[in-house]
């Protein structure tokens, strides 16, 4: 069975962060290891007061957890949320011991920092360290529009400013939540040569959560050598399947095989 390390939020009673993507890497056939940087009873967006793991503890956590043989078993990294920018340091360093001990580990960083229009919801200091220190060390991201305007430095209100900004920014990127127009949305995939947008209707609400799913599927795409666009749609199929059960909380549970083979439909756009 593979193995996936997973540095990110763990909510309790809540299907989001970490946990979201243990559920479903677990559905997936994959050996989940969640390794916390803040622990939730419940997500913060229903009140939720989470609290910090402190960085010297979660470099111990994982120390001990390559101690125990996960870093040489991984098959893939997923680097979500991030509460201090030290924390960014002990992953940046945790990642390149994972790939010396397992080369061919794919690792996926979701540059979690803010999003429209709230703007920033960590520190300035942490996107900071997301940019300089993690973003360099992953072999794709997967911010939203949002987020790839920061790190990029360029504005993105639609797929051709989405594909310049990740041009610019020279990254890998599979970029969420761009403007397409009145009642779509799309996702723009870039693998550093060609690019595809992949559409669909904007829903009223989506539940907390969901591009932390999307993260976790694309990045067991890429891990079992699904093209990039490949691995794309499947991500995207699975977070509207999860979108389409019209349910607060993501329904990793209720998705069961679907998960694996998502019927949903996307309109694929090629950019370049």
């Amino acid at each position: 069975m593979p193995t996936a390390l997973i540095l990110s939020s763990y909510v309790a009673a809540s299907r989001i962060g970490g946990v979201v993507q243990q559920l479903a890497l677990s559905r997936l056939e994959y050996d989940p290891v969640l390794v916390p940087t803040v622990l939730f009873g419940r997500s913060p967006a229903f009140g939720g007061v989470g609290r910090p793991v402190a960085a010297g503890d979660f470099e111990a956590m994982l120390a001990e957890v390559e101690a125990d043989g996960a870093f040489e078993a991984a098959d893939l990294v997923i680097l979500g949320y991030f509460t201090s920018a030290a924390q960014v340091g002990v992953a940046a360093r945790a990642v390149e011991r994972v790939r010396a001990a397992s080369p061919s580990v794919e690792v996926v960083a979701d540059p979690i920092m803010g999003d429209a229009p709230k703007s920033l919801y960590v520190k300035a200091e942490v996107a900071d360290a997301l940019a300089a220190e993690l973003v360099p060390v992953a072999d794709w991201i997967t911010p939203n529009a949002w987020e790839l305007a920061r790190l990029s430095g360029q504005p993105v209100d639609d797929a051709p400013s989405a594909l310049a900004a990740a041009r610019a920014l020279g990254r890998r990127a599979l970029v969420t939540s761009v403007p397409v127009g009145a009642g779509e949305i799309g996702a723009l995939c870039w693998d550093g040569e060609v690019a595809e947008l992949y559409v669909h209707r904007k829903a009223a609400q989506a539940p907390n959560g969901l591009g932390d799913l999307l993260a976790a599927v694309f990045a067991a795409g890429l891990a079992e050598s699904l093209g990039p666009q490949d691995a794309a749609k499947w991500a995207c199929r699975a977070a509207l399947k999860a979108v389409d059960a019209g349910v607060a909380d993501l329904p990793v549970a209720d998705l069961g095989a679907s998960l694996l083979a998502p019927d949903t439909e996307l309109r694929v756009e090629p950019l370049s």
